[in-house]
């Protein structure tokens, strides 16, 4: 009785393996091509075929190893920073104006000392294309799975959009070191230190040796972005050299904080507008893309504003800022907190897939608004 149902379940698995065969021999079916191709053609052309071979799965074997090896990454590293105010620091003084008289402004102008906010950028510039490869301008990563824009995959594309992230807090800090924060010495001209590392950081992120538009040889983008790590170096050299100036005023760390409010805002209208629109759970592939740059934007400003509470010292304790300032440092490192394996963008209802990217949103927002809450006590 039992030998009508073994036998139907019989020619089910047989089906079924049947069909995986056939799926597997599609697949394999390209390269067992090429190998009987390869094996009839003359030794020389086996040769140069197999270095080409040799050569490009050493290229994947390195852009994969890129991809998955995080040097020094650290999510508490602002930790290790250890800001102390050099001996012959120049004492509190008014801000001088544009005039070159003095201006009444609340804060200090520091010279021949150093600048935190100056060292924690450029060690970020270090950090991302030194100790890390730049994967963005990598033409594995430009050419993309098969075509395809390896962001638009859920593969071997989270480094590249965290180093991103960290970048857009770089490139946001080193305008307001040109715009505010930097001066030469006795006057209101612009350093040219800083203005040659936001010249060099806001420089393509996808530059190979060659390209297409113009067609030519090419500076990469890590060179740029070295370029701009000395620079900004250099800035800091000529401070402690009494050279220039790093004007810590009130008004400054005001605008300061409210570019960095209003850059943070940004990327949370990104990441509100996928959770709602495209929350497919584990299977949104952009979803990734989006999570990581978020992170790795936090992840830049949590150094950079960490040394901003070293360099606007006496404007914190002045207003009292302090334990708020600590409220935002302490959410930024909460926020690095949150490294799942698998980014998954699931509905706020939902019960089955995680919310990951509204996680990180959340995150975002309560540091935004902290930091518009210190805005608004600079502004009265």
């Amino acid at each position: 009785m039992l030998d009508p149902i073994v036998n139907f379940f019989t020619r089910i698995f047989q089906w079924i393996g049947r069909g995986i065969g056939f799926a597997v021999g599609v697949i394999l079916w390209p390269f067992m091509w090429a190998g009987r191709w390869y094996t009839q053609r003359g030794w020389i052309l086996k040769a140069v075929l197999g270095l080409a071979l040799l050569m490009l799965i050493g290229l994947y074997g390195y852009f994969i190893w890129n991809t998955q090896v995080w040097s020094n990454f650290n999510p508490a590293y602002a930790e290790a920073y250890r800001f102390t105010q050099p001996a012959g620091t120049t004492p509190a003084q008014p801000a001088p104006s544009a005039t070159g008289e003095t201006a009444g402004v609340e804060g200090e102008v520091k010279t021949c000392t150093h600048s935190a906010i100056v060292q924690v950028t450029a060690d970020l510039i270090d950090f991302n294309v030194n100790e890390n490869a730049w994967i963005s301008s990598m033409i594995l990563y430009k050419l993309g799975l098969f075509g395809m824009d390896w962001d638009r995959t859920p593969f071997l594309d989270n480094k590249a959009s965290f180093q991103r992230g960290v970048n857009q807090a770089i490139r946001r800090t080193t305008v307001e070191l040109v715009d505010t924060l930097g001066r030469v010495r006795g006057t209101s001209q612009i350093d040219q230190n800083l203005q040659d590392a936001r010249g060099a950081i806001t420089f393509d992120e996808e530059t190979w040796y060659f390209g297409l538009r113009p067609f030519g040889p090419k500076t990469p983008t890590p060179s740029f972005y070295r370029t701009a790590a000395n620079s900004l170096r250099a800035f800091n050299d000529r401070l402690m050299k009494c050279e220039v100036v790093f004007n810590a005023r009130a008004d400054n760390l005001l605008q300061f904080v409210d570019r960095i409010a209003s850059d943070i805002g940004s990327t949370s209208d990104l990441i509100r507008d996928r959770s709602q629109n495209f929350n497919s759970g584990w299977f949104d592939t952009r979803a990734d893309d989006r999570f990581w740059f978020a992170y790795g934007q936090l992840y830049g400003y949590y150094g950079i504003l960490t040394a901003a509470h070293h360099d606007f010292q006496q404007i914190l304790d002045n207003r009292g800022l302090t334990p708020l300032w600590n409220s935002v440092e302490g959410q930024l490192k909460a926020a690095l907190a949150i490294q799942p394996l698998i980014i998954s963008n699931g509905r706020e209802d939902g019960w089955i897939m995680p919310t990951h990217l509204t996680t990180m949103g959340f995150y975002v927002l309560r540091v935004r608004s902290n930091l518009v809450e210190v805005r608004s006590v600079l502004d009265r």
